[in-house]
């Protein structure tokens, strides 16, 4: 399966430049990212789609495709991010079905991508959306931008979907995949979501 990378945001709310290269323990937040789709055992290509808005993280894509020759860059229009993810993934020339995954999800793991796609895999539907319990944010302190009301309980999106390509700008019937762990909860929007980003790598290295 193909990945699209979605990395043309700015990061107005942390108070930077280009949310992409915000620095966490001395790596940019995009690196964690790539890094843990290379190691994918289901991904295959990975695209990234930019925008005009994040001349700095184009030039730092370009140094890291030379490293990695299943990456590759997408520079969208920057219409919003529906038009700028369909625009991509068209451009890509993607068929079948293709992940799409945030910048701003350091911590997310090979296995989580992996354990995403075989669930969409089991199951009948031709979308599926990762969420979270919500309880998860509360433990780690964190305020969501969005919750859902699901099966009697609260759900909040994590920013990883698995769409049908070949219907990239229709609206799709998706399986809501919920899960509970820590590490999707962390989608860096704010100073105190950084903040508590570091925390967690730093607790897991200690």
């Amino acid at each position: 399966m193909d990945a699209v990378v979605m990395a043309g945001g700015m990061g107005k709310r942390l108070g930077l430049e280009e949310k992409p290269l915000t620095m966490i323990l001395g790596k940019t937040m995009i690196s964690y990212v790539l890094e843990a789709l290379l190691a994918s055992k289901n991904i295959e290509r990975i695209f990234v789609a930019t925008s005009p808005r994040v001349n700095k993280t184009n030039l730092w894509l370009i140094d890291f495709i030379k490293q990695h020759k299943n990456v590759m860059m997408i520079t969208t229009k920057g219409d919003g991010f529906v038009n700028d993810m369909a625009s991509a993934v068209e451009e890509a020339g993607i068929t079948g079905s293709v992940l799409i995954t945030m910048a701003d999800l350091p911590l997310i793991t090979p296995a989580l991508i992996d354990r995403t796609i075989e669930k969409y895999r089991e199951v009948n539907s031709p979308a599926l959306s990762v969420h979270m319990k919500l309880e998860v944010c509360t433990r780690l302190g964190l305020r969501p931008d969005t919750v859902f009301h699901k099966n009697g309980g609260f759900i909040v999106p994590c920013g990883i979907n698995i769409l049908d390509a070949g219907r990239i700008r229709e609206e799709q019937e998706d399986y809501n995949f919920i899960l509970d762990d820590e590490e999707l909860a962390l989608n860096v929007n704010t100073v105190d979501d950084l903040a508590a980003c570091e925390r967690y790598l730093e607790g897991k290295d200690t």
